[in-house]
């Protein structure tokens, strides 16, 4: 699912970059006979002049009352036996744009094919009601030199979409620049201004990381509100689904310099769930100057997301830095009530990569802001080995405290802000680097070097606070780099015969109250 995600998601959306998009064809190809069961509105719904979130909800309950039946349908016609490129080599036709004549924003279709086998639902709601999208194979354009024998276009049926990109002036003022795209189970990614395409959100994340395996949900139905003149957010309703919930979901999408998803969520579980993630994140971490080991690369890092960053429900500031281990790992910091969370970019320049394809530098930050108190719970993060970059094998999310009771609705709000930076601003000091490599002390000991902003040390020294679950720590100390504009902790962990160990770091002023945020590493023997 990860490679589904990060390789054909990445592939669709380059595929369609530079269209500009006009016309919606006056008559849609009549759908066949559906091939797989998929929920649709009551027929109260459908003759509603609106439609909103207790709707979605509704027809999650609704789903959830029977059981579970995949939307995945058989590939048939042009769309059987896709190769890769021939997949990127299908874009969306430009005069088949629904919003065509509304100059803020556009709407791409995407086609089924490859590994996406399951059968979408796309509707429009306008004031007059809601209006189904039925699948039109002669919505595509397809690449004349990867298409050379004559297509089958009539014996498609209605295999449905595979999902839908948005498009906004997003950077210039005269392109509709792609700022989201959902496709694949419940993935979905965006971007702000003067970002690209890195990490990605879920609208729910079930048993990451358990011994039994992970169960994707998908959003198998969408509800597209078509927007007005003057409009500069988008809404989206949405119906997830898997064997074991459905889900209710309205997303309110507002792109600009952050793009800002305001999202709500009414899950109605088919058995009780003990192992379910709200808002998660996905994204990929291979390595960076804080472990290198085993690494033979030009470049100096290789990261769409550098750090989890917490504000927990007390105001403490935590920033766990990511790592790609060994072995798998798991972590959960407990928190009551949190304020945030998200995984974040924080390396800027080129220079903290070196990579001028990728650009790393560019990859967007996300960070959710609960609406209303959660409870008790934990920050879930999931760390998986990887080889490369072209696995995703970061995973956090917020888990609750108690079980998703079955055939109980639980409903969560929360915004999903993406920028290069999370919106927090406290007067603490934040880690800007974090180094670590063989002591030149102590071949039994590790040396880390962690840089914060300077700033908050300006007229006081700091006092240093650092632990471990295991081991020794020594030789502590900071160091003002006033050229560098950093105040820099180094410390040497010793780990004896531990084989995993936390460890953190804080800044202290005289009276031991925090002059920054808490640092912290996992280091897992190798």
């Amino acid at each position: 699912m990860t490679m589904q995600r990060r390789d054909f998601l990445a592939s669709a959306a380059m595929a369609g970059g530079a269209l500009w998009l006009t016309g919606w064809p006056a008559q849609a190809q009549e759908a066949a006979a559906p091939v797989a069961p998929v929920a649709t509105a009551p027929k109260a719904l459908a003759v509603k002049p609106a439609f909103g979130f207790e709707d979605v909800a509704a027809i999650a309950a609704d789903t959830a009352s029977r059981d579970f039946v995949s939307p995945t349908v058989p590939l048939v016609g042009a769309f059987e036996k896709l190769n890769y490129d021939q997949f990127r080599g299908i874009r969306f036709r430009r005069d088949h744009d629904p919003w065509a004549d509304h100059s803020r924003f556009g709407l791409d279709l995407l086609p089924p094919g490859l590994l996406f086998k399951d059968r979408i639902e796309v509707n429009l709601v306008t004031p007059e009601g809601v209006r189904p999208l039925p699948f039109d194979p002669r919505a595509f354009e397809f690449e004349p030199t990867l298409f050379t024998e004559p297509l089958d276009l009539d014996t498609t049926g209605d295999m449905g979409w595979s999902g839908f990109r948005l498009r906004t002036p997003l950077n210039r003022p005269d392109f509709l620049d792609e700022f989201a795209v959902f496709q694949g189970a419940s993935y979905f990614r965006a971007v702000a201004r003067g970002t690209t395409y890195g990490l990605s959100a879920r609208g729910l994340a079930l048993n990451t990381g358990a011994p039994g395996g992970e169960e994707f949900p998908l959003f198998r139905a969408f509800w597209l509100h078509s927007p007005g003149p003057g409009d500069r957010a988008l809404k989206i309703h949405a119906l997830l689904d898997s064997p074991s919930v459905a889900g209710g979901f309205e997303m309110v999408l507002t792109p600009g310099a952050d793009t800002v998803i305001a999202t709500r969520a009414a899950l109605f579980p088919r058995k009780t769930l003990d192992g379910a993630g709200i808002a998660p994140l996905t994204s990929m971490f291979w390595f960076s100057a804080a472990d290198r080991e085993g690494i033979d690369d030009y470049r100096a890092a290789v990261h769409d997301s550098d750090g989890l960053q917490m504000l927990t429900g007390q105001g403490r500031r935590l920033w766990r830095v990511l790592s790609a281990p060994p072995r798998l790992q798991l972590s959960d910091f407990q928190d009551d009530g949190p304020q945030g969370f998200g995984l974040i970019q924080r390396q800027r320049s080129f220079d903290a990569y070196g990579d001028a394809e990728a650009r790393y530098e560019t990859r967007p930050s996300a960070w959710i802001t609960p609406h209303g108190d959660w409870g008790k719970g934990a920050v879930g993060l999931v760390e998986i080995p990887v080889e490369n970059e072209f696995h995703d094998n970061i995973v956090s999310f917020w888990r609750p405290g108690a079980p998703l009771e079955a055939a109980k609705r639980h409903d969560f709000g929360y915004d999903l802000v993406i920028s290069t930076l999370p919106p927090d601003r406290a007067p603490l000091a934040r880690v800007q680097a974090t180094l670590s490599g063989l002591s030149v002390n102590n071949p039994n000991a590790r040396s880390y070097m962690i840089d914060f902003d300077l700033a908050p040390f300006a007229a006081v020294v700091p006092k240093i606070a650092v632990t471990t679950s295991e081991g020794e720590i020594g030789h502590n100390y900071t160091r003002a780099l006033p050229n560098e504009d950093r105040m820099r902790l180094a410390f040497d962990f010793l780990p004896g015969k531990a084989e995993v160990a936390d460890l953190t770091a804080t800044l202290l002023a005289p009276d031991g109250q925090p002059l920054s945020e808490t640092w912290m590493m996992r280091w897992v023997r190798s």
